[in-house]
């Protein structure tokens, strides 16, 4: 499949929100469902990229596939990057898209930034039910890092991975 990752246009802020709210529905990845106070903050696609950078994938004809918020420099989003580490969060994937290199492709355009920042490592948090995500993770070169784990709510733990870039 020919994939294009690009920065978000205006236009596309609530398509590119209601895919990833999506992703996480239909992963069963919030714990109330519709009614998850979670879906109001991954819908806000246009909040994302006011205050970090909103990414996309398309195929060729344009379709939204997937999106990424890309966290270089801190700010609100960033949550576990410390001095010189950049971030990415709420990483979603269209279901009829899945394993065809849509989420590898998002995570390598984060890393392109990361690097052309001069970053010297990219972080990022997921759930540990997110095997598929683990496994694409790993697969890169991030490496599990459990002393960073944490809990954004009690008694919800993040895993953490991370990679030098």
């Amino acid at each position: 499949m020919d994939i294009t990752v690009r920065t978000a246009r205006p236009e596309e802020y609530a398509e590119a929100g209601e895919l990833v709210a999506r992703a996480y529905l239909d992963g069963g990845l919030l714990d109330f469902a519709e009614a998850d106070p979670y879906l109001d903050t991954l819908r806000d696609a246009a909040g994302r990229a006011a205050q970090a950078e909103l990414l996309v994938a398309e195929d060729h004809q344009g379709a939204l596939l997937g999106t990424v918020t890309f966290v270089g420099r801190g700010g609100p989003y960033a949550d576990l990057a410390r001095e010189g580490e950049g971030e990415f969060r709420m990483l979603g994937v269209r279901e009829s898209a899945r394993g065809r290199g849509v989420g590898e492709a998002l995570v390598r355009a984060c890393m392109t930034r990361g690097r052309a920042l001069g970053l010297s490592g990219l972080v990022l948090s997921t759930q540990p039910t997110m095997h598929a995500a683990h496994r694409l993770y790993e697969r890169i070169g991030f490496r599990r890092t459990p002393e960073r784990d944490w809990a954004p709510l009690e008694g919800f733990i993040l895993w953490t991975y991370a990679l030098s870039l």
